[in-house]
């Protein structure tokens, strides 16, 4: 696979799910396929944990500087979670687009739904991830051996919140066959590549066109 040109500008590829609909899992295979693909860093108010290293886990900032950030558009998406900020911040996601490469984000309809408003809303792809059934998504919370059944309920419990927002989303890939599912995520990325919009040098080339069709006239 090919890392990404300046011959086409950069999507932001929003992915979101329930927990448990494959979500990580797809979004590696992603990354795998694609090794330009990087996540986006999020900005944080909270301390760094043990091992986490600034600008590469988090950026860490002071609650002063983020709320700065957001009061002069410069987050894209934030939000209050147990008495800590967390945002995208918007700089190093446009020069990535400008640059031709690909972002990727793992965040809620909150999340997406600020980003889809924001100045580089119109670069944004959001896909959303459902299960076959609840019965499945739960089988899969259990199996993952990672939670006990008392967090296994509470993410039950925001999965359907999660899940009544599908419809806010470009696409909708329901995960019953990871292999298959992969494969259309691969397919809708490919094609939003080629939207108008990502290609600058369109106009450029039309222009050209146009030139060559008059001087075909006379």
């Amino acid at each position: 696979m090919a890392a990404a040109t300046q011959s086409r500008r950069g999507l932001l590829i929003i992915l979101s799910s329930p927990s448990g609909a494959g979500k990580s899992t797809l979004a590696k295979r992603l990354m795998d396929w694609d090794p330009s693909l990087r996540f986006s860093v999020s900005a944080t108010t909270r301390q760094p944990r043990p091992g986490e290293v600034d600008g590469e886990h988090y950026h860490f900032l002071q609650e002063t500087q983020f709320k700065a950030m957001v009061a002069d558009g410069a987050m894209l998406e934030h939000a209050h979670v147990f008495g800590n900020f967390y945002g995208s911040p918007m700089a190093p996601v446009a020069e990535a687009i400008e640059a031709g490469r690909d972002v990727l984000f793992d965040i809620d309809w909150q999340g997406a739904q600020q980003i889809r408003n924001s100045a580089l809303g119109r670069h944004t792809l959001s896909i959303f991830i459902l299960p076959p059934s609840i019965p499945e998504l739960k089988r899969r919370l259990v199996s993952r051996g990672q939670d006990g059944p008392e967090v296994i309920a509470k993410r039950m419990l925001k999965s359907w919140d999660e899940i009544s927002h599908w419809d806010g989303y470009d696409y909708v890939l329901v995960n019953d066959d990871l292999d298959a599912t992969f494969e259309k995520l691969k397919t809708i990325v490919g094609a939003e590549r080629l939207r108008r919009e990502q290609q600058p040098g369109l106009a450029a080339h039309v222009r050209k066109l146009h030139d060559e069709f008059r001087e075909e006239q006379e």
